[in-house]
């Protein structure tokens, strides 16, 4: 029970910082000038300000129940205010989280500003998601590391973290543009052409980010020893992640090769109804596929490939 609240939390503290971080991100790189504005192409103020103070609770609700785990009591209420207290000031998750809770409150004050000063609104949401995202590297795999191997692990993590986020914020934020009512007219049509072609080269230096921060965490994690992606559950759930990616990099291929300048060419001759439908299915499809990556990452990030290959040394001992 106690790992499965664990990886719940850990999934829903994934998907929100990652929206939070993605969202603001594409706003930038994507929209100009009063398109940046909440409600004018994406609600902004709504989207942002929701996921920053969700994730706000989110970090408590972890916190908490890392407490738990780590005092050993039955229920959070039997919880003393000193254990709290001595995680929070004397470990480097507890440092980290009060980072991140800083940041999303920040967040949420640039999110509420959007209005006045929508560029300057998102430039400090992708900030502050970005520190964020950042910190849950340390309630992974790479806190396990030691010596330059760990601050090489931790910027590692980070960047496959933001990479992520760059990703699947851009995936909800074409899903959102994709929704029915938001395709009213020529210009809310044509923005999604130019948003879809634009991000080409972002969608680009994503997939190759991902790759090789991807590798790297598999090697310092694991090293080199393929034979744990069939012999093992972490190295079965990393297989499945790979496998997963792939069929994303599939869609994004579809979407970039067939979908995107079928819409275009279908805009000059104004039926663009079965491309827009195309579009709709094929967006849905790879945000399903990213929030089970997700599920996956949380589940991997609770687990100890060392120590399951040490059980299956003993046990293969033990037999013989």
């Amino acid at each position: 029970m106690g790992d499965t609240i664990n990886i719940t939390l850990r999934f829903a503290l994934y998907i929100d910082l990652m929206l939070l971080f993605g969202l603001a991100l594409f706003g930038i790189y994507s929209l100009k000038g009063k398109e940046r504005i909440g409600g004018a192409v994406l609600n902004f103020e709504s989207l942002l300000v929701g996921t920053a103070i969700t994730g706000v609770l989110l970090s408590m609700a972890a916190m908490l129940n890392m407490a738990k785990t780590m005092s050993g009591v039955s229920s959070v209420m039997e919880l003393h205010h000193h254990i709290l207290q001595m995680l929070l000031m004397d470990t480097d998750v507890g440092l980290t989280w009060m980072v991140r809770i800083a940041s999303l409150t920040v967040a949420v004050i640039a999110a509420l500003l959007n209005r006045q000063a929508p560029s300057m609104s998102l430039w400090l949401v992708t900030l502050c998601g970005a520190i964020a995202l950042a910190t849950l590297a340390w309630t992974g795999h790479g806190a396990m590391s030691e010596g330059s191997r760990r601050y090489l692990h931790f910027t590692s993590d980070i960047v496959h973290l933001l990479g992520a986020g760059s990703w699947l914020g851009a995936i909800a934020a074409f899903a959102l543009l994709l929704r029915t009512n938001n395709l009213t007219g020529d210009l809310q049509i044509n923005l999604l052409a130019r948003t879809l072609t634009g991000f080409e080269s972002a969608g680009m230096l994503i997939v190759a980010t991902l790759t090789i921060t991807g590798v790297a965490n598999y090697l310092l994690v694991v090293g080199p020893a393929f034979e744990t992606l069939t012999t093992n559950t972490y190295g079965a759930l990393l297989s499945l992640k790979v496998f997963l990616f792939v069929v994303m990099l599939v869609f994004a291929a579809l979407n970039r090769f067939h979908l995107s300048p079928l819409l275009e060419r279908s805009i000059k001759t104004g039926t663009h109804k079965i491309a827009i439908n195309a579009l709709r299915r094929s967006m849905t499809l790879e945000l399903s596929v990213a929030v089970i990556i997700m599920a996956l990452v949380a589940w991997l990030g609770t687990l100890s490939p060392e120590m399951e290959m040490e059980m299956e040394m003993e046990m293969e001992m033990s037999v013989q």
